[in-house]
């Protein structure tokens, strides 16, 4: 059993490290287990197709992620009772997991936020596979953002959450364009700056929308 499971931990890390070099479509079966230097069949044994292997992929650290913002998310609300969750504290609840683990998890880490990037602006995967994985999360946060703002319109704080979700994107893309832009000033591998400045920054755009806007008769 542990041989196993140590075959199919190998092959994942493989094909994560290349689908987020290479993205799905330009990684095949074989190259994956090229990288993790088992036999071809081994993968089809474990997993099936590569559909499956991405699946797995994504779940494993999925799971960890959910449960440790969820986890957060519970902890802010339980100090807040009988109030709803400060706002400041339910976005850091729904963001410092993912800073910390790409900060401070490792390669690992890295390459999976590296995909996530990739599918959430990819138009065929990224719908399929946001909502599979992280959309039940995300509604659970949303309800504790309605309830500490119950004044809110809900079309905009869905509309705030698609803003902090590009935010999350472009942080993890690795593109160094913050860092070109600055002169240096500022460095895309700070995660520590990154959270510093935008659990303030997300919040005051959720707070932007708290009460609902006048409307003309």
């Amino acid at each position: 059993m542990t041989n196993k499971k140590n075959t199919k931990d190998l092959i994942l890390d493989a094909a994560e490290k290349l689908f987020a070099v290479r993205g799905f479509y330009g990684v095949s079966i074989r190259q994956i287990t090229a990288e993790a230097d088992v036999d071809p069949a081994l993968a089809s044994y474990h997993f099936g197709k590569k559909n499956d292997i991405f699946d797995a992929v994504m779940l494993r650290r999925a799971e960890i992620l959910n449960r440790e913002r969820i986890q957060m998310l519970d902890d802010c609300i339980r100090r807040a009772q009988p109030n709803p969750a400060p706002l400041h504290e339910i976005i850091d609840a729904f963001t410092h997991a993912l800073l910390n683990r790409s900060n401070k998890g490792g390669t690992g880490w890295k390459s999976y936020f590296a995909i996530i990037a990739q599918i959430n602006n990819h138009p065929e995967l990224g719908g399929v596979i946001m909502t599979q994985y992280f959309d039940p999360l995300a509604k659970k946060f949303l309800d504790a953002i309605h309830a500490t703002m119950p004044a809110a319109e809900k079309e905009d704080l869905f509309w705030c959450y698609h803003f902090l979700s590009g935010a999350l994107t472009l942080t993890f893309s690795g593109t160094e364009r913050i860092s070109n832009l600055s002169d240096g000033l500022c460095q895309s591998s700070n995660l520590d700056a990154v959270h510093e400045r935008l659990v303030p920054f997300i919040t005051a755009g959720f707070e932007a929308f708290k009460q609902q806007p006048n409307k003309t008769p």
